[in-house]
């Protein structure tokens, strides 16, 4: 399987990532019901331009969102990967590895100093992802979240992107 491409996501890509979130939703690293077939992807708050697309033989295969943790500017040197996703049938396949590369990276090219994310406790192959791509615990909320059943820790990751 070749190497997954990752661009920039486009107004046109509204399609195939509303289609990506609904084949792709679980509690296993969601916190909000699954979305509507009809929601929006792109929001306000997070249009195309805060979005980074997988692509395999010219199929979307994947995303991933970068945002600010929050609006402050004291808080403008961080970038924030706030979502990722990956088709079913591309796993396994260095799709989601590749976009988190790709999010650190864009991060660097807008010049920020660190990259957190917030991943919930049970989800244990984002989080060894994660750990392999130098992100480290940062802290844990126990048991902040109530899904499907049974209450989940969140765990918060960050790395810095200053030297190496």
């Amino acid at each position: 399987m070749p190497a997954p491409h990752i661009r920039h996501a486009r107004s046109d890509d509204e399609q195939p990532l509303r289609r990506l979130d609904q084949e792709t939703w679980s509690y296993l690293h969601a916190v909000s019901p699954r979305p509507d077939p009809d929601d929006p992807f792109f929001r306000e708050i997070s249009g195309p331009a805060d979005h980074l697309v997988a692509e395999l033989d010219g199929t979307v295969v994947g995303y991933v969102r970068l945002g600010f943790p929050t609006p402050l500017a004291s808080n403008a040197h961080v970038r924030q990967i706030r979502g990722l996703a990956v088709a079913d049938a591309a796993r396994g396949n260095g799709v989601g590895r590749a976009l988190v590369r790709a999010a650190v990276e864009e991060a660097r090219r807008l010049e920020a100093r660190r990259i957190t994310l917030r991943v919930l406790g049970h989800n244990t192959a984002a989080r060894k992802l994660y750990e392999s791509e130098g992100f480290v615990v940062e802290g844990v909320q126990p048991e902040e979240f109530h899904l499907g059943g049974e209450y989940v820790d969140d765990v918060t990751m960050g790395r810095s992107l200053v030297g190496p």
